[in-house]
């Protein structure tokens, strides 16, 4: 397993596949993804889980995480998100932030964030915002609890 920087066109394909494939593949480009840092976890060479950061002074947002399906349930998005939370406080971020699909928010509780008042719709799907400020030990995100299956 290596996780590494990707390219935002790496980040499409699995995005696309996961997220929205009944969409074109234009749906799961962001406007701003010049602008993110984006992620990729792979195993035996095989993309298989990403995700793409977007630091705004000591604020960030990650957005568009995606686990193989096949893959789902395995550790792999656990390790990957594990990682982006852990180079994001080395970056200085001090709150990070993201749009949660509903269905979605016990998974993310598990890595310390929170659920915020502010929820919305989009594309038939319900999210809620989720946040978490930061530590300043990156080394607290390895105690967080969570199931290992990798």
């Amino acid at each position: 397993m290596e996780i590494k920087n990707i390219q935002k066109e790496q980040a499409w394909q699995l995005r696309h596949e996961v997220m929205w494939p009944e969409r074109d593949l234009s749906y799961v480009q962001l406007s701003d993804d010049d602008e993110g840092i984006h992620y990729g976890l792979f195993a035996d060479e095989a993309l298989i889980s990403v995700v793409s950061l977007f630091i705004h002074g000591e604020e960030a947002q990650f957005r568009k995480f995606a686990t193989k399906v096949s893959s789902q349930g395995k550790g792999y998005g656990s390790q990957l998100l594990r990682h982006m939370l852990r180079e994001a406080m080395l970056l200085g971020v001090k709150r990070i932030y993201c749009n949660a699909r509903s269905n979605k928010v016990s998974f993310y509780e598990k890595f310390g964030l929170a659920v915020t008042d502010k929820q919305f719709t989009k594309g038939g799907k319900d999210y809620v915002i989720m946040e978490s400020y930061c530590s300043s030990e990156p080394d607290l995100i390895d105690n967080r609890k969570e199931d290992y299956h990798v």
